[in-house]
């Protein structure tokens, strides 16, 4: 059996050259050189590349791989699942492997680097020289070498591995269970760990800042692969560069989505500052996420520790019950920037705690019906925020106008005036659905120019189209942003509009109210018309003369 799993480890030169991207002319030349010596194997002397191989080809392209063969080669482990379980499934597991690869390579970068400097075993294992705990029973050479049973042994190493660095990896493996044969079957899952086996994913290997955005790439896919349910998990990076984008993230500041899904936001908050200011800066952001369902839980953390943000603090349970981020005294923490695309309106939630105002979520305001919960989660994102808070949330359309206790409620928000801009966006960016949805910018401490106003802008239009997505260009989203930092009116995109005439409007938000859009109807002159009409007629009757003629001559 370890012969056969030996065979499955060797890729040939085609394969190699695939992975790579290298013409297999340079890895001919690079093994006259002396930098690769692969098995020559049969009667052909076919080459094998070993991961000694692979690691020697990494080291020459400069230790790093490009993104694009980096997320080539992570969804190609998707393909090995494909067949086995649900796509809408086999994310979390990929995604645990990725991240259990990661921390044993970087374990053992850490280890190395101990030995090299003071040659000390004991030194070298101790837990302040590393950043994850990996037990020697639970290192990469030991599933690679595993032949039997393979599921079994890895429920067993991330159990060991959750024990060994609580809680900061509490949950994360909890939604995995590897020993079902019939999902994964002994020989799969060899497949899965010989494709993981060929690259190092220390962090001499790959940097954090490219094995994130590969992880981002794989998330995006997924999505994508599972229709709908990616809605629940994914928001389009595009949506959240326009509200970052729109906030401005500063220097320390404390940022929240409590309904977090993968976490794209706070990632999209950490680059537009690193961007910006650098690394160092980006760094000394606070982040806070909160997320209900586990598997996607899982994926926010791994996706912050694979960025290098391990300090992000992102826990899990029902905001809406059970808010997680709370002060010294029980209230809800409030913070400087919240964000967040909260599931649309959610039919069964926990609305007889919400309706104990236990957190003071209602103070001020009516409760939300109990078969809708959208104006729950925006009376807590509004209670989230500080006394300077700034906040963008993503909304379905019936926010701006539906009646009821959801209107009375919108009447309040829009007397406090804490509404700064209402965008409109394209329909199709978001994964399972095709409906349009809006965005809401929240300021607690308006600009005097901004106060008694609300900036409506129009942005339905400007989109690239897809076949099934569509998507926001840099354009589009650059339009968008200038527009809400002029705060002016542009025609047929932008307005910027009284208080006072949304009152008379009932306090209707419906965006085509106050922006018309709208194409200019063509002025039609009846009398040219008309002209023309008779001109047509004329030359009608000249022709059909002519053709019955024709017909007379020939006698028909």
């Amino acid at each position: 059996m370890k012969n056969d799993k030996k065979k499955l480890k060797l890729l040939s030169i085609s394969q190699v050259s695939e992975i790579f991207g290298v013409h297999q002319d340079t890895l001919r030349n690079w093994e006259k050189e002396g930098t690769l010596v692969p098995l020559r194997v049969g009667k052909r002397q076919d080459r094998k590349y070993r991961p000694e191989d692979i690691e020697a080809i990494t080291h020459k392209m400069g230790s790093q791989l490009t993104l694009p063969q980096l997320e080539k080669f992570l969804w190609k482990s998707a393909d090995i699942l494909r067949s086995q379980i649900d796509s809408a499934d086999y994310k979390k597991y990929i995604f645990g492997l990725l991240f259990y690869k990661r921390i044993s390579d970087v374990w053992d970068e850490e280890y190395k680097k101990v030995m090299e400097e003071y040659n000390d075993k004991a030194l070298a294992v101790v837990d302040y020289n590393h950043r994850f705990q990996v037990p020697k029973d639970c290192r990469w050479p030991i599933i690679q070498e595993q032949a039997e049973n393979i599921g079994k042994k890895l429920n067993e190493i991330f159990d060991k591995l959750t024990n060994a660095n609580s809680p900061k990896l509490d949950k994360i493996f909890d939604d995995l269970d590897f020993a079902n044969k019939d999902k994964f079957p002994n020989d799969v899952l060899q497949k899965l760990i010989n494709h993981f086996s060929q690259y190092n994913f220390g962090s001499n290997y790959i940097s954090s800042d490219l094995l994130g955005d590969a992880y981002e790439y794989l998330i995006k896919q997924f999505a994508a692969d599972a229709g709908k349910k990616g809605g629940e998990f994914y928001t389009p990076r595009e949506v959240e560069r326009v509200i970052i984008n729109i906030l401005k993230p500063h220097e320390k500041d404390h940022i929240c989505d409590p309904f977090a899904g993968s976490c794209g936001f706070l990632l999209e908050a950490y680059n537009y500052l690193k961007d910006k200011a650098g690394e160092n800066v980006a760094r000394t952001l606070y982040f806070y996420g909160q997320e209900i369902n586990l598997g996607t839980f899982a994926i926010a953390k791994i996706n912050m520790f694979l960025h290098g943000l391990d300090a992000a603090d992102i826990r899990r349970g029902d905001t809406l019950s059970n808010p997680q981020f709370l002060d010294d005294f029980g209230a809800l923490k409030k913070f400087d920037i919240t964000v967040t695309n909260f599931p649309y309106s959610m039919k069964v939630w926990p609305h007889e705690i919400f309706n104990t105002n236990k957190y003071g979520r209602l103070e001020g305001y009516e409760m939300p019906p109990t078969s809708n919960a959208d104006y729950a989660c925006v009376l807590h994102i509004i209670k989230s925020m500080n006394q300077n808070g700034r906040a963008g949330v993503v909304v379905p359309h019936g926010v701006l106008f539906r009646s009821g206790s959801e209107g009375r409620i919108r009447e309040q928000i829009i007397k406090n005036d804490i509404i700064d801009a209402i965008i409109s966006l394209p329909s199709k960016l978001f994964y399972g659905t095709g409906i349009p949805a809006a965005i809401f910018i929240f300021n607690k401490n308006k600009p005097e120019n901004k106060k008694g106003k609300i900036l409506f802008i129009e942005a339905e239009k400007d989109y690239l189209e897809g076949k099934n997505q569509n998507t926001l260009r840099v354009q589009d989203i650059d339009k968008i942003v200038k527009a809400y930092d002029n705060y002016k009116n542009i025609e047929k995109f932008a307005r910027v509009v009284d208080i006072k005439e949304i009152e008379e409007n009932e306090f209707n938000l419906n965006i085509r109210r106050y922006v018309d859009n709208a194409e200019a109807e063509e002025i039609i002159d009846i009398k040219k018309v008309l002209v023309e009409l008779k001109d047509l007629e004329e030359e009608r009757e000249k022709i059909d003369k002519k053709v019955k003629n024709y017909i007379k001559e020939l006698k028909y």
